[in-house]
């Protein structure tokens, strides 16, 4: 059995920043221990109808995680650990905001069992941090990398680009200053205007104007050189990392492996009963921790998926991979071949413009392919 991912969802943040369409809260007081007994119990729920599979790999994220206490991170890690054996390279991330109140606790989340951080920098300059609605300063960023660089065996952080009037010689400064900070794993991504943030009622208006198709195509390929210069390599449209050092966790996701979810909002895909489950958490922190209190889980929505969500979303995920899809293990995991889940006409033209390959039994799309992967992927996949 291949091993299962743990996804642990912590919803609560300082600030909600415009951009963001995750499931979010912000309050003035988070009780703490009401929260860490309904994670635990949940955690507890799913494992004993999944039973003793191995685990490679836990992920807190959020939300910001690292407003949890440590003490409730060491308890989930500890109850994941008993519950599910844990593979011997067991990868435990956690998400994190630079700010200096959080950055002091980076010690006891290593203490805890975290072995991997994932800074949400965004962007190293200080009129685009407050334009984003980040809390913290291009210099408190820096100060967490470091002390994130001595604490933790692995670390990552997140960048934002395709910004408004922001230029390729703007971008490639700023990337360039930041992958000498980086160690071997970066994720860079296109900023995107989301239904129901700040930011899309303010496209909405015309106050932000992303830049041009030709200009973000410039800065995905000016992302590519400079992380290539570092000795990072695109292995999905959006992360870069050294060989070997790639992202455990969200590996699972793209290549549609199992992963258990649990908190306020979590998805998952599990195998049970002979079947790969759709789950889903209910959103609103404080009615998942009462349905939690009364039923051991706070699940909305559980379903079964057929053949054809199954090869849908294998497909959408996998191809976002520089590795591409196993065509043997596509038609194991979805019971569909990938001809069956795809238009013929427009497979045939995305190998012949050279933005898909196949080769080794696999199908891969090219540099030139991931450019323009959601709209080849809607014209493609049935």
């Amino acid at each position: 059995m291949e091993p299962l991912a743990l996804y642990i969802h912590w919803p609560f943040c300082r600030a909600k920043c415009p951009y963001c369409d995750f499931n979010s809260h912000v309050r003035e007081r988070i009780d703490q221990r009401r929260f860490a007994a309904a994670l635990r119990a949940e955690l507890a729920w799913e494992a004993a109808r999944l039973g003793r599979r191995p685990l490679g790999s836990i992920f807190f994220g959020g939300g910001t995680p690292s407003l949890m206490a440590a003490e409730t991170v060491a308890a989930l890690i500890a109850d994941a650990t008993a519950a599910f054996p844990p593979l011997p390279d067991l990868e435990v991330t956690l998400e994190a905001n630079p700010t200096s109140v959080e950055a002091e606790k980076f010690a006891a989340f290593r203490a805890a069992g975290v072995n991997r951080l994932s800074l949400g920098v965004q962007s190293l300059d200080d009129a685009v941090l407050r334009a984003l609605g980040r809390e913290h300063s291009a210099r408190q960023a820096v100060a967490a990398l470091e002390i994130a660089r001595a604490t933790f065996p692995r670390h990552s952080f997140d960048l934002i680009y395709a910004r408004p009037d922001q230029t390729v010689a703007a971008w490639e400064a700023e990337l360039d200053a930041a992958l000498s900070l980086a160690a071997d794993h970066l994720s860079l991504y296109q900023l995107t205007i989301e239904p129901g943030t700040g930011f899309a009622a303010r496209h909405a208006r015309g106050e932000i104007v992303l830049p041009d198709p030709d200009t973000a195509a410039a800065l995905y390929d000016a992302t590519a050189d400079a992380a290539a210069k570092f000795g990072l390599a695109a292995y999905e449209v959006s992360n870069y990392a050294a060989s070997g050092a790639e992202s455990r966790h969200n590996l699972a996701y793209w290549r549609y492996a199992d992963y258990a979810g649990i908190g306020p909002g979590a998805h998952g895909r599990v195998s049970v009963g002979g079947a790969l489950r759709a789950t889903r958490r209910r959103r609103a922190p404080e009615a998942w921790a009462e349905r939690v209190a009364r039923l051991g889980h706070g699940t909305d929505e559980e379903t079964a998926l057929d053949a054809e969500t199954r090869a849908r979303e294998m497909l959408l995920m996998g191809l976002r991979l520089t590795e591409g899809i196993d065509l043997a293990r596509f038609a194991a995991r979805s019971g569909r071949s990938f001809e069956m889940a795809t238009d013929p006409a427009i497979l045939e033209q995305a190998l012949a413009a050279d933005y898909l390959r196949r080769a080794e039994g696999r199908v891969m799309a090219t540099a030139e392919g991931r450019k323009r992967l959601d709209a080849l992927l809607a014209a493609m996949v049935l």
